[in-house]
């Protein structure tokens, strides 16, 4: 057989790409319309008679093929349409013509083609929303931009002052259904809610409760927020809701120092008043109370001492008005035992010597030089 000629059952096909497939499809619609509009109505000039007409036969049969091939590709892709992934942390939600079926989790899922409608919804990306500033470049060193944002910071405490507020709005999606339909602009709703509801808590705040409270404002105002968009059924949970920078106005910030310096220096002499209290007070009580107790102790002592020597004395008497000689005798003892270890040297006299005789003091301590003689002394 010839390289040229045909085998005889027929050329070999290729296999056919997109580009042929919709090429072969637009030639099929081009080729039905050219049959019926460029089909003959009647006989040649010859006069002989023509065959029928095969135009409608012919128009069918290509618009049936048309038909065949469009449900071929609808076919085609409501198949590949049918099976979706979700990826983790998000969930789809199933709308039946139009209306709520049901919630997707995680992972390879079916829904029937052209019938259900599919909506991912991720739930565990935090979203956020900035007031007063914006973060012009995220990371380890953020950059943030305030100017031509004034107006969202600035707001009126209750005592009549300027303030600037500058918080941030971090949430959640809780609810993904809510989510989707039942609000249009989550995003600006949230804003809008957390705008009135920071301004309402400052503005029932003096100045200075807002400067030195932020914590508490922040979770009061995260309570609020939250309730808010409960109500809204917005379909979110508030995570954080922080006040970030809380400043006077530009114009006024060089009084507002010095009237912290005024304040930090007053605080500071007051600490120190306070600290100089704490420590003369208290010792001054302490020296009082000390005198008291030494002047009823030296009382009691007193007042012990003299009722000791009555009951002494009154004993001596006693025993004296008994025995005046004995006792005499024994008193001059006992005050002679009593002063003669304090005396260094002792010089006995009779009446009838003329002369000192001096004893040899066996008391006396060695280098010490004895009395001179004729020296009477009785210490």
């Amino acid at each position: 057989m010839p390289m040229n000629e045909q085998p005889p059952w027929g050329k070999k096909k290729k296999p056919m790409g997109p580009e042929d497939f919709l090429a072969q499809l637009i030639q099929k619609i081009r080729d039905a319309f050219e049959n019926k509009e460029g089909a003959p109505s009647g006989g040649d000039d010859s006069g002989q008679g023509s065959p029928p007409s095969e135009t409608p036969s012919g128009l069918f049969a290509g618009a049936g093929k048309v038909l065949a091939i469009i449900a071929a590709a609808l076919v085609l892709q409501g198949s590949f349409s049918s099976f979706f992934t979700i990826r983790p942390g998000e969930v789809g939600i199933i709308l039946r013509f139009g209306q709520y079926a049901r919630t997707t989790l995680p992972g390879l899922n079916f829904k029937i083609p052209y019938i259900e409608e599919l909506h991912k919804v991720d739930v565990e990306s935090v979203r956020k929303e900035e007031f007063g500033f914006r973060t012009r470049a995220p990371g380890v060193a953020s950059t943030f931009e305030r100017k031509g944002y004034d107006m969202e910071s600035l707001m009126l405490t209750g005592d009549k002052d300027v303030i600037e507020v500058a918080w941030i709005v971090q949430y959640k999606v809780s609810d993904p259904f809510n989510y989707l339909f039942k609000v249009r602009d989550v995003a600006k709703t949230v804003r809008d809610a957390s705008e009135t509801v920071t301004r309402r808590i400052v503005g029932n705040m003096d100045f200075d409760y807002v400067l030195g409270n932020r914590e508490v404002l922040a979770a009061n105002a995260k309570q609020e927020l939250q309730g808010q968009v409960d109500r809204l059924e917005c379909g979110i949970s508030i995570v954080t809701l922080q006040l970030l920078d809380i400043n006077p106005p530009e114009q006024v910030k060089p009084a507002f120092n010095e009237v912290n310096e005024a304040d930090q220096d007053m605080k500071r002499l007051v600490n120190e008043a306070e600290e100089t209290y704490n420590k003369v007070i208290p010792k001054a009580r302490g020296s009082a109370k000390q005198i008291v107790e030494e002047a009823h102790g030296y009382a009691a002592e007193r007042i012990n001492r003299a009722n000791g020597e009555t009951t002494r004395f009154k004993a001596i008497a006693k025993e004296y008005r008994g025995a005046e000689e004995v006792t005499r005798q024994r008193l001059y003892l006992e005050t002679m035992e009593e002063v003669l270890p304090k005396i260094d040297s002792l010089y006995v006299i009779d009446k009838s010597q003329q002369g000192l005789l001096p004893l040899f003091d066996l008391t006396r301590k060695p280098g010490k030089m004895p009395a001179p003689t004729g020296e009477l002394n009785q210490k």
